[in-house]
């Protein structure tokens, strides 16, 4: 019995964190408890604690932070939660040691690894021993980086080394007011610089989830991040949900595009419009706007897309679009999800500035990931396809699967307008009405180099198909590619990717 009472007396410490007052400070300031978070997160009465009872030098509960695994939707996930009523979250030995310890588990497990961040940092008590924690921490985000997905919800601050840990996962969570990260805090940069910034606009949500591109999705409140981050989890392989079959016959498509071709438009209604109904989710929705990267679901299947939005900059490709889209494609080969693309680009955003910061390295990124990327990819062109812009969207010539063509599309190296004004520009010159002249001869650059079927005789596109009957053709291709065979064909350590 007494044996009995010393293991509900401990339980009862555990449970209590840093004590009542701190725990009572954290809903003050608008935060549930770290037990509470996981609770929120999982399955109910799904979570089982894993060395709940050890602890470092100093004898806090838990070292102030709580691992183990549990489920989302019945899948399996292993989690740890850093507890900021226990000396303010911050890491020791002991505290890597146990995060460490649930990596190594949900690697073994082939399950998702999902921290729950709020930490003031390393444990200065602890010195060198705490650096090396994070380093321990480090060197298993890399190796299990593609094997199973890693995911950072941040509930609190994150600074210096900390930040690093989340910026090597494939998925970051903010909550705007609540959530920091940096590298280095607004008392240290005014110390230094004599700057004076304040901490949201130095490492808020809103900042890294428009600005640094860091953050990748933000809500009002930790119970919205937390759908979220199940909704995420619900579109990668082995959620064990059921596939089912999803009609929309009723939607047109077409509607959405505009018959002019030089008018602005929205593709978020095109790609909903091809969707599952409610499936589109999309990522990073406030960063490089330009170029949309969202999942859905065809007929129940998982696809990632990666699409040109004309509603902002033309849907043209600048340094930051083309970071969003090389990630996006990678972390949807790593973990198997079949790539879909909806090109509408007149190319690269010129002008000296993308040009002097390196936008030719960060638009090689694009191609290297499509080339590289084995999961079924298809593309299906809705307008233009323009120069180098068409080539790295998923081309036949990168190696996708299938290229498919609206009707009214432009596959071309430069817009009829421009090929028109250098190909004939002696010819128009000479004409007794240049501005008709470059008309007809636009016109007839459209008709006989930028239409698609002309594309489709080179075979360069598989087909040209009508734009309500895109939705079925991309299941039955889907379908078919279903059981090709995505593993790499070629043995080496690995390639050198433009960074």
């Amino acid at each position: 019995m007494e044996r009995n009472k010393r293991l509900a007396a401990e339980r009862a410490r555990l449970a209590s964190g840093g004590g009542t007052k701190k725990q009572q400070a954290q809903k003050q300031a608008g935060k549930q408890t770290a037990r509470e978070r996981i609770g929120m997160l999982l399955d109910r009465e799904s979570f089982t604690e894993h060395l709940a009872f050890a602890s470092g030098s100093g004898g806090e509960a838990g070292d102030g932070v709580i691992v183990g695994y549990g489920t989302i939707s019945g899948r399996l996930v292993c989690v740890y939660a850093q507890d900021f009523t226990v000396s303010g979250g911050s890491l020791g030995a002991m505290h890597a040691k146990k995060i460490c310890a649930i990596m190594d588990l949900a690697y073994d497990m082939k399950a998702p690894i999902i921290a729950l961040i709020d930490s003031g940092g390393a444990r200065i008590q602890e010195g060198a021993k705490a650096l090396a924690g994070y380093g321990d921490i480090f060197k298993r985000n890399v190796r299990y980086s593609g094997a199973i997905p890693q995911l950072s919800v941040m509930l609190g601050p994150c600074a210096g080394g900390a930040v690093y840990s989340p910026a090597l996962t494939d998925a970051i969570f903010m909550v705007d007011q609540m959530s920091q990260m940096v590298i280095t805090g607004p008392k240290v940069l005014k110390a230094a610089t004599g700057a004076e910034v304040k901490m949201e606009d130095l490492g808020g949500a809103r900042m890294h989830s428009e600005k640094s591109g860091v953050a990748h999705f933000c809500a009002k409140t930790e119970a919205e991040l937390f759908v979220l981050v199940r909704q995420f989890l619900s579109y990668l392989p082995d959620n064990g949900a059921k596939k089912a079959c999803h009609k929309r016959v009723s939607e047109k498509v077409s509607a959405h595009l505009p018959r002019d071709s030089k008018t602005v438009y929205d593709m978020v209604p095109i790609i909903c419009g091809l969707a599952d109904e409610n499936s589109f989710f999309e990522w990073s929705k406030r960063y490089a706007r330009n170029l949309i990267t969202a999942f859905i679901r065809l007929d129940g299947q998982p696809v990632g897309v990666v699409a040109n939005n004309p509603k902002h900059l033309a849907g043209c490709i600048d340094m930051d679009a083309s970071d969003k889209c090389a990630r996006f494609v990678r972390f949807c080969d790593c973990f198997h999800i079949p790539l879909l693309v909806l090109e509408d680009v007149s190319g690269f955003i010129p002008g000296v500035e993308q040009e002097s910061r390196g936008l030719i390295r960060h638009g090689a990124k694009i191609i290297y990931a499509f080339a590289e990327a084995t999961v079924p990819k298809i593309t299906v062109i809705v307008r233009k396809a323009y120069g180098g812009a068409y080539v790295a969207l998923n081309s036949k010539a990168l190696g996708a699967d299938f290229v498919y063509a609206w009707p009214g599309a432009e596959i071309a190296v430069m817009g009829p307008a421009g090929a028109a004004a250098v190909l004939h520009q002696k010819d128009i010159q000479a004409s007794n009405d240049p501005a008709k002249a470059l008309l007809q001869f636009e016109e007839n650059y459209r008709e006989k180099v930028a239409d698609p079927f002309s594309a489709a005789k080179e075979a360069l596109i598989d087909d040209v198909i009508e734009p309500d009957e895109t939705r079925q053709r991309l299941i039955e291709s889907f379908s078919i590619l279903a059981c090709k065979d995505d593993r790499a064909d070629w043995q080496k350590k690995h390639g050198n990717m433009p960074l």
